[in-house]
């Protein structure tokens, strides 16, 4: 997830180093953590054992902000972050942005296994499965961090026994963005107890398809202009998409998902909920 307006007035300042302990009653405990670029991080921390959530769904966490100078009192500074691991897992697993002078992530880049974070536990969202009707190709709609809810759906074995076909498009500006990604996707075809669970080769029904906007990759281009030159499609093999067929998901900035959002509706789609599923669904709780 990435950074958004403060939920409380503190003002944050660059620390060296996130607190290890925090006197709240929703602190967890972080127990790894991987850098993949200079922007982007991912960890994992414990899980309460009360936690119940759909895969795609959010939460809320965050750190303690710096004390007040005048009251000595600290505030706890809290983002929507998409849940990364799948509902199933004993931990969670979040990925994020680093934001150098970002309330929150200036200082959340810093922490390290041992050190603790709080987590509200009240699960929302809108990129579950109740909120699509039944169908036979699932699109993934991904920018930036924006794949981190599809990094727990795509562990999420209702999505292969829902769907014949999955497929996964992630744009970004430089190749190393794409690493978290695509490493999601490599540990699929070696996860024993997915394949257990699911059937052998669970994974062949995914088709991934990453692009950059400014690095230079095998595939160069906002997934927008690639689908509407056709060029995506073909390169797919598959048809555009029709209600009739496909369902789908969105999660990155603002005007990537409002673009999409509109390409989708000139396809046919219509938007849904968690009241009212219908062809395809936007996270509207932050930006990327």
């Amino acid at each position: 997830m990435t950074e958004m307006s403060p939920v409380t007035d503190a003002t944050a300042t660059e620390p060296a180093r996130a607190p290890r302990t925090l006197a709240v009653p929703d602190a967890q405990t972080v127990t790894e953590v991987k850098h993949y670029t200079d922007r982007l991080f991912s960890f994992r921390c414990t899980r309460p054992a009360s936690l119940r959530f759909r895969s795609g769904e959010f939460v809320m966490i965050g750190l303690m902000g710096d004390p007040d100078p005048k009251t000595g009192k600290q505030k706890p500074l809290l983002r929507a972050y998409s849940i990364a691991s799948p509902s199933w897992d004993e931990e969670l697993e979040f990925y994020s942005i680093k934001v150098q002078d970002g309330p929150l992530t200036s200082k959340l880049q810093h922490i390290k296994p041992g050190d603790q974070i709080i987590l509200r536990p009240k699960p929302v969202g809108t990129l579950v499965h109740d909120a699509l009707l039944p169908g036979k190709r699932l699109w993934f709609f991904a920018t930036g961090t924006g794949f981190a809810p599809f990094s727990s759906l795509l562990r999420e074995p209702q999505t292969y026994q829902d769907y014949d076909e999955v497929i996964i498009t992630h744009t970004c500006r430089e190749a190393g963005e794409l690493t978290y990604g695509r490493e999601i996707i490599e540990s699929l075809k070696t996860d024993e107890l997915l394949a257990e669970v699911i059937g052998e080769g669970f994974w062949k029904k995914i088709k991934y398809y990453p692009t950059t906007t400014r690095e230079e990759s095998a595939k160069m281009g906002r997934i927008t202009d690639l689908m509407r030159s056709g060029e995506a499609f073909e390169d797919l093999g598959v048809a555009p998409l029709t209600p009739e067929t496909d369902r789908a998901m969105i999660c990155g900035n603002l005007a990537f998902n409002l673009e999409l959002k509109e390409m989708l509706e000139e396809y046919g789609l219509e938007e849904g909920a968690n009241s009212d599923p219908k062809h395809y669904v936007v996270e509207k709780a932050f930006l990327d």
